[in-house]
């Protein structure tokens, strides 16, 4: 199993990783994290609107679903079976929204891995043929970042763009008739996320953080396309 996702998951991105560093300008390995980052998001970008578009068409189906718990209290079978004939009928799939999550959450991790392979000079030998070695990556990124460094500014950045999206995703849901413990939920994450994220951010290398502001800036402008596109 270990083989079978580094061959199809882990090599793939860490070739693809230090390839970005071999043909973008300066050899800047911060760079190439922003653009494979990029890459992924943008190869994702159909599943991730799928996901939001699920999230907006099961929020407006809330007040009935409340109806149908009010109105069938006590008989759970008889409500389960009511609230998926709803689905049925406004042609839903609760779970649709969770499937682009669960598909890109390996491939997230080995994201994640190859980021911080890429910088050992040992893990080269796994090149592909027609991947340069670079030999040794070079550490410093934008003349001013060391990217195996901690670097708490951009800890600090990245909990603002968290917040940011975290707004987004609360201003986005405004208009929706949210229970009560949805609401209350979604207001606590609006600041706990991103303090969480800036405590989580503040020890770990500035490679790892370039990589969570970039992802968290595609999510706002994905949240920005369905609201200017419905």
């Amino acid at each position: 199993m270990g083989t079978l996702y580094t061959e199809i998951l882990y090599r793939p991105l860490f070739n693809a990783v230090v390839f970005l560093y071999d043909i973008l300008p300066g050899n800047d390995f911060g760079l190439a994290i922003i653009a494979l980052t990029a890459v992924i998001r943008i190869l994702f970008f159909p599943l991730s609107i799928k996901t939001v578009r699920s999230q907006k068409e099961l929020n407006q189906l809330n007040p009935k679903i409340k109806e149908i718990k009010e109105r069938l209290k006590g008989d759970s079978a008889t409500q389960s079976a009511e609230i998926m004939k709803l689905y049925k009928e406004h042609n839903i799939n609760p779970l649709a929204g969770c499937l682009p999550i669960i598909i890109q959450l390996p491939i997230l991790i080995a994201l994640y891995q190859a980021f911080i392979a890429g910088l050992k000079p040992e893990n080269l030998s796994m090149l592909y043929g027609f991947v340069s070695n670079p030999g040794e990556i070079n550490k410093i990124s934008f003349s001013f970042i060391d990217i195996t460094s901690k670097m708490p500014i951009l800890a600090i950045f990245a909990g603002g763009a968290q917040f940011v999206q975290a707004w987004a995703t609360k201003a986005q849901n405004q208009g929706a008739s949210l229970n009560k413990e949805m609401a209350a939920l979604n207001s606590q994450m609006l600041y706990f996320f991103p303090i969480m994220i800036i405590v989580i951010g503040w020890n770990l290398p500035a490679g790892l953080i370039l990589y969570w502001i970039t992802t968290t800036i595609f999510s706002i402008l994905e949240q920005l396309y369905i609201k200017h596109r419905g």
